[in-house]
C-alpha cells in the first residue's frame, strides 16, 4: 500500500475536526460531548470487542513489552535530564516540572493515533500486541511522573490515582476484554452486534476530536521546550525502539513495525491534563502536542518509508 493511501484518511479527519472548529461550526461544549462519547462508549466497545476475540498467543511478548518499554523510560529518564541541566538549570529541585517534562518527552498517543495508524497499515490482524502496550502506557508513566514529583508534594493521593487507573474506560474494557478471552466466553450475537455498531465510529470519532482538540491548544512562546519534547517522542523514542527491538530482543518484523509506529504516534493528550493538574510545564505539555502531532505526518511518512 502506498504510504500516502495510509496517512491520507487519518489527516483529513484531523484536520477536518480542527477546521470544525476553528471555522466555529462546532463549539468546545460539542466537542466535550463527543469526546464523552468516543472515550466512554465507542471506544471501550472497540477496545472490549477485539480484545476479546484477538489470539493472545500472539499478543502476550516479554521481548516485544521490554523492547517498547526500556526505550520509554530510557527517553523519560533523558526528558528529566535535559530538563534539570539545560531548560530549568535554575530551578534543580523542582521534582514535579522535571517528571512532567520526561512525560511530555514519552507518552505516546496510542489509542487516538497509534491504533488507527497500525490498523491503516497493517490490518486489524495486528493490533493484538498494541493493546499489551496500551493497557500498561498510562498507568506506568503517569504513577513514574507522580512517583518523581512526590518529593515535591504532599497533595498527591495514590488511592485516587489507583482508582482512576482502574476506572479509566480504556484500561477497564481492555482488562474486560481480555478476562472474557482467558475464561473462554463468547458474547451473545446480539450483544456481539450491538458492541459492533457502536465500535464503528470508534477511529474515525476519535482522529475528529484529536483535531477539533487542538484548535483550542496553542503553541505557547516557550516553543522551543516543545519542540525539544516533540523531536524526543516522534523522532529518538521510535528509533531507539527499532534498535532494541531488532538487535537486542530480534523481534518479528510485523511485531518490531507495530511496535516502532506506536512509539512514534505523538504526545498524548492525557500527558497536557497531568501538566494541568501538578501545574507544571502545562504551556510546553500544550504546545507539544500541538506540534508533535503536526510533526507526526512527516514522522510517519518517514517510519513507513522505513519499515514498509
Amino acid at each position: 500500500m502506498h504510504i500516502l493511501s495510509i496517512i491520507f484518511p487519518l489527516i483529513f479527519i484531523v484536520v477536518l475536526g480542527y477546521s470544525c472548529c476553528r471555522l466555529k461550526f462546532f463549539e468546545q461544549q460539542h466537542i466535550a460531548g463527543l469526546s464523552k462519547f468516543t472515550f466512554y462508549v465507542s471506544l471501550p466497545a472497540f477496545l472490549l470487542l477485539n480484545m476479546s476475540q484477538i489470539n493472545l498467543q500472539q499478543s502476550i511478548s516479554l521481548f516485544a513489552f521490554l523492547s517498547f518499554y526500556i526505550p520509554v523510560l530510557s527517553i523519560f529518564g533523558v526528558g528529566i535530564l535535559i530538563d534539570r541541566f539545560y531548560l530549568n538549570k535554575k530551578h534543580k529541585k523542582n521534582y514535579q516540572q522535571h517528571g512532567v517534562f520526561g512525560l511530555a518527552s514519552s507518552y505516546s498517543n496510542m489509542v487516538l493515533v497509534g491504533i488507527p495508524i497500525v490498523i491503516a497499515s497493517f490490518g486489524k490482524e495486528m493490533i493484538a500486541i498494541a493493546f499489551m502496550i496500551i493497557t500498561f502506557h498510562s498507568t506506568l508513566l503517569f504513577a513514574l511522573t507522580f512517583l518523581i514529583g512526590a518529593k515535591g508534594s504532599s497533595k498527591f493521593s495514590w488511592s485516587k490515582f489507583a482508582k482512576n487507573m482502574v476506572l479509566n474506560p480504556i484500561v477497564l474494557s481492555i482488562s474486560c476484554g481480555l478476562i472474557l478471552n482467558i475464561v473462554g466466553i463468547t458474547l451473545f450475537e446480539d450483544v456481539a452486534n450491538s458492541l459492533t455498531l457502536l465500535a464503528s465510529p470508534a477511529i474515525a470519532c476519535a482522529l475528529f476530536v484529536l483535531g477539533a482538540n487542538l484548535a483550542f491548544y496553542k503553541v505557547a512562546a516557550n516553543w522551543q521546550p516543545a519542540l525539544i519534547a516533540s523531536i524526543l517522542k516522534i523522532v529518538l523514542l521510535p528509533a531507539l525502539v527499532l534498535l532494541v527491538g531488532t538487535y537486542v530482543f530480534k523481534l518479528d518484523t510485523q511485531i518490531l513495525n507495530v511496535l516502532v509506529l506506536l512509539s512514534a504516534s505523538p504526545v498524548g493528550v492525557n500527558a497536557y491534563l497531568i501538566a494541568s493538574q501538578i501545574k507544571q510545564h502545562e504551556a510546553t505539555l500544550a504546545g507539544a502536542v500541538v506540534l508533535s502531532t503536526i510533526l507526526s505526518v512527516a514522522s510517519f511518512t518517514f517510519w513507513l518509508a522505513i519499515l514498509l
